[in-house]
């Protein structure tokens, strides 16, 4: 392709986007002068026909030829209507048509789409759903409603609809939040010989059977409760945009076999933590399905000191997990007062406190968008009783966790690295809680606290977990083969146990031996 020489930069109507070649084909507009001097002075020949078809030069902002074979015409005048509604009257037929060959484009016709299905689905939730600010984004799609609509596109009996309308009943989203905040616990007590020095990085202290157990009744437990929560809120579900998706709301789902499935969930969860792990568990995690289902969901139509009762249901699986793992090194009766109430369950009780103060930066930034929604289905929800006070709760917990997590440190189940490095995410955490209290949820300050709370437990927990105390000194020496001297001194205090169980049973022994000299027959 050769270059255009300079000489076009002087012509009026340069086309900067259009090759040498192609510009030879077009009739460039001649002076009147010159045009009365080649009619008088030279023969008239015919036109060359351009071997372009007619859209070619669209997207350079060149008009294509007229139908019936005038000659081409460029852009003397916009195209666009004029103040009184008309079009220019310079090139206005040709304007027209290639108005209507642009519309007839394909890039062109799915933007026509997009913008028709836009103002479609505006109409239609201003018309089935209360008004909301035009500054509010809306929230994520609830599993639960994902779900939903993903089993419609299956038979009505099949088995794999069946399983996912089941699985919405369970919200799994939060199902697997719940069950990853009592593993945490469960990985971070501190068990003596973590790692055995002799193997190396190879088999954890705690039983993986016990895990699977926790896990597994946990998931269950927490399914149980948000079926039962789901029976209960039916007709205010239908009333809520985030909500209305659900399979009961819907009739994919039969009240009956929700409620069985409900009970099957409670008594497999609970009879597995019960014979799995240990009965403290499992009265845990029957007392967490009788808050939720029986107190929380109830109270949600009663007052707004409901969220305090969910903040508790969330900081129950932390303790779960930690007396899981207490029951394995407990050496009494494994009750409720040994697993729970010693110097050594502190660190449980810091994890329940971490994830009660959690709840309530990430619940209020929730539940702020959709305050009308709530209001509407007639919840007792901070959100829309007090939203200055509903942005205070949010920061004054959200602070708590600069203390918590030196407190994590102090006790001994963190290094105290961990203390530092929690600190960005917390301050992350705070600094979205203060823009959500100076702005009360407008401005998009309840979307960012939001999605902070979202990122900032796992975080908190892969640190916590990453930073166990004691551990990658364990490593270390397993790497190098150095002693461990912890398990020097278990080996020790064993060793004088036994010694002190022997003496007291040789003890026993000489005393129920006959002295010697003693009266005979």
């Amino acid at each position: 392709m050769r270059l255009r020489p300079a000489g076009n930069l002087l012509r009026p109507y340069t086309l900067d986007n259009v090759c040498w070649r192609c510009s030879q084909q077009l009739n460039y507009a001649k002076p009147s002068a010159r045009t009365a001097f080649v009619h008088t002075a030279a023969p008239v020949t015919p036109k060359q026909r351009s071997r372009l078809k007619v859209g070619y030069f669209l997207s350079n902002k060149l008009l294509p030829q007229a139908q019936h074979g005038s000659a081409p015409k460029y852009f003397a005048a916009s195209t666009a209507p004029n103040e009184a509604g008309t079009a220019a009257p310079t090139g206005a037929s040709t304007a027209n048509h290639a108005n209507q060959v642009n519309q007839d484009l394909p890039h062109r016709r799915r933007q026509a789409a997009r913008r028709k299905s836009a103002i479609e689905n505006s109409t239609t939730i201003s018309n089935t759903s209360a008004p909301a600010p035009a500054a509010e984004n809306p929230l994520p799609q609830d599993a639960s409603s994902a779900l939903t609509t993903a089993s419609t596109k299956h038979p009505a009996n099949s088995l794999r609809r069946q399983a996912s309308l089941l699985l919405s009943l369970s919200k799994p989203r939060l199902t697997v939040l719940v069950v990853l905040t009592a593993m945490a616990p469960y990985a971070l007590y501190p068990v003596p010989a973590f790692l055995s020095p002799s193997i190396g990085l190879d088999t954890p202290s705690l039983s993986p059977l016990t895990l699977t157990f926790l896990t597994t009744g946990t998931a269950l437990c927490s399914a149980s409760a948000n079926a039962l929560n789901m029976l209960y809120e039916l007709a205010w579900d239908a009333k809520m945009s985030r909500t209305r998706n659900r399979p009961l709301v819907r009739g994919l789902l039969s009240e009956r076999r929700a409620l069985a499935f409900a009970i099957l969930a409670a008594l497999a969860g609970v009879g597995g933590l019960y014979f799995g792990v240990n009965p403290t568990v499992a009265f845990l995690g029957a007392a967490n399905i009788a808050l939720y289902a029986g107190v929380y969901t109830p109270m949600k139509r009663v007052s707004w000191l409901n969220t305090w009762v969910g903040a508790i249901v969330g900081g129950i699986p932390p303790l779960m997990g930690w007396a899981a793992a207490a029951g394995e090194s407990a050496t009494g009766d494994g009750s409720f007062r040994e697993l729970l109430f010693t110097s050594d369950a502190i660190g449980g009780w810091l994890f329940a406190a971490l994830l009660f103060a959690w709840q309530f930066p990430h619940f209020m930034s929730l539940s702020w968008p959709i305050r009308e929604e709530y209001k509407a289905a007639g919840h007792k929800m901070l959100c829309w009783i007090n939203p200055a006070r509903n942005a205070r709760v949010a920061l004054r917990y959200s602070l708590l966790f600069f203390p918590l997590s030196v407190a994590l440190c102090a006790v001994g189940v963190t290094e105290w690295s961990f203390a530092v490095t929690s600190l960005p995410v917390n301050y992350w955490l705070a600094r979205e809680a203060v823009r959500f209290w100076q702005h009360e949820g407008f401005k998009g300050s309840a979307r960012g606290l939001f999605w902070a709370s979202v990122w900032h437990l796992p975080v908190i927990m892969v640190l916590a977990l990453a930073q166990k105390k004691g551990m990658w000194g364990r490593v270390w020496r397993s790497i190098v083969g150095e002693p461990d001297l912890e398990d020097e001194d278990d080996e020790d205090w064993i060793v004088d146990q036994v010694g002190e169980e022997a003496e007291a049973a040789d003890g026993k022994a000489q005393n129920a031996v006959a002295p010697i000299g003693s009266k005979s027959a």
